[in-house]
């Protein structure tokens, strides 16, 4: 993330490991600044899978949105 070629704009990723999702933002700054969301699992009642399909698309409508 820290090598982002287009440090002016956010770098957002996915951190999973099959069961749990959790999405990271890093902005670079002085001094990079990284935000966490919400751990997001397949092992609760209510599977959290069609949270983290929407927030993928999302960043898609960003990315598509977006001067890249």
């Amino acid at each position: 993330m820290l090598a982002n070629p287009q440090p002016e704009h956010p770098v957002y990723s996915l951190v999973m490991n099959g069961e749990d999702f959790q999405f990271m933002k890093l902005i670079k700054k002085d001094k990079p600044i990284y935000a966490l969301s919400d751990r997001f699992t397949l092992s609760r009642r209510g599977n959290e899978l069609y949270k983290v399909v929407n927030i993928l698309k999302n960043l898609g409508q960003i990315l598509i949105s977006s001067d890249f």
